[in-house]
Formats: C-alpha cells, sequence, structure tokens
C-alpha cells in the first residue's frame, strides 16, 4: 500500500437502517485497531517451557477512535442520540485503496470540547458489537 491521505478515511452510519452509510462527522484524526485476545495453554509438557496458544480462540474486537467537527446539525443529532441511547448501529470505515470495514459498533465515549477563539469539536470512540467484514476495494 502506498502512502495515502489521512483526510480519506471516512466513518459512515447507516442512517436508515437500510445499509445507505453516510459520512456523519468532519473527523480529523482517525484511527482504527483489531485486538484479539490470547488463550494460554501452557502446561508442564510445553517444549522447553515456551508459552503456547490455543488457535482460534478468544475474543476479537475492533475499535475506531476520532476527533473533528460535525458537519451539520443533524448529524450532531444522529450521534448524540445513538450515544445516549446506547444504541448498537450499522458503522463503515473506509480505508483509501485498501478497503471497508463494517459491522456493529455502539459509541463508548464523546467528548467535546472547544477554545474560547475557535470551533466547538469532538472526540468520538466505538467498540464492535458482532462480527466485522472486510471487504477489499
Amino acid at each position: 500500500m502506498t502512502a495515502q491521505r489521512g483526510k480519506d478515511l471516512l466513518l459512515k452510519l447507516d442512517l436508515d437502517g437500510l445499509g445507505n452509510h453516510v459520512a456523519v462527522a468532519g473527523l480529523r484524526t482517525k484511527r482504527l485497531a483489531f485486538n484479539s485476545e490470547t488463550v494460554d495453554i501452557t502446561n508442564s509438557d510445553s517444549s522447553g517451557r515456551w508459552r503456547e496458544l490455543l488457535e482460534g480462540s478468544g475474543v476479537q474486537r475492533a475499535a475506531v477512535s476520532g476527533s473533528g467537527i460535525f458537519k451539520d446539525a443533524d448529524s450532531d443529532e444522529q450521534i448524540r442520540s445513538r450515544f445516549f441511547a446506547g444504541a448498537v448501529s450499522s458503522w463503515q470505515f473506509a480505508i483509501p485503496d485498501f478497503g471497508i470495514v463494517e459491522g456493529s459498533f455502539q459509541i463508548t465515549a464523546l467528548e467535546y470540547s472547544g477554545n474560547h477563539d475557535g470551533e466547538v469539536t469532538f472526540d468520538i470512540a466505538l467498540e464492535s458489537a458482532g462480527a466485522v467484514s472486510f471487504v477489499a476495494t
């Protein structure tokens, strides 16, 4: 993968539940992380006392975070209402020339901030709430 512009990473929300994902915020910074827990099965018979892991087990998760500005009042409302409802919604994270990660996510953090001489910004964090798919582009 060659160098890409960070502004081309897009976070999109399915607003109508029909799979029509639209960008809901002007995120200036974005991050996508995949994690997988391990299951240690090391025992007294493990070769050379090296740790052994159980293949294909453990909990996998994806986390998305970012900060930026809301592009309009409707997108602010869409995100804020989902946070306070604890809603699980379909989201997409588009990575240019790589692929699209899609799945159910819940907003786990929503923070607002601003300087006296600047715009209001927000920070958002989402955690996967089920299987996540990846489609290469």
